[in-house]
């Protein structure tokens, strides 16, 4: 079976934890994602942001997106999966913390963002409808 950094995306790019959330926004509009990682100044990463994130954490109560910080909506240990961990893995990792992207590290290096559609795209066919239940429960 495929290691995460044979299906993963890479070549991913970061907003700084220091980074507004609107400059966020201006980059997730950019790169049209909804989720970028969210990287420290030291280029570990400190956590993901998503649009809804952005949406349900500032905007909704109150927040002024030009003046948030990025880092301010990163929570906890970021959940990754290893460069050379199966899929299986990986699936077993989003299922267990109820995510649908994993950023990729290589060491402590941020190499890429494995997706449920990256492993869809890579799984028997047969089992894709078995791999979202999973994910998705």
């Amino acid at each position: 079976m495929a290691k995460a950094r044979e299906i993963m995306t890479g070549g991913v790019e970061c907003v700084g934890e220091n980074e507004s959330l609107e400059a966020a926004a201006r980059k997730m509009k950019e790169l049209d994602v909804g989720s970028l990682p969210i990287c420290g100044e030291d280029d570990r990463l400190k956590g993901m942001l998503t649009d809804r994130d952005i949406v349900v954490k500032c905007l909704a109560e109150g927040g002024d997106p030009r003046s948030a910080k990025a880092g301010e909506l990163a929570e906890g240990k970021p959940v990754t999966i290893g460069a050379d961990d199966s899929i299986e893995e990986a699936i077993r990792t989003m299922q267990d913390h109820q995510v649908r992207r994993l950023p990729v590290i290589d060491g402590h290096k941020l190499v890429g963002v494995i997706s449920q559609a990256d492993i869809a795209r890579n799984y028997p066919e047969d089992r894709v409808g078995e791999l979202v239940a999973f994910i998705s429960y």
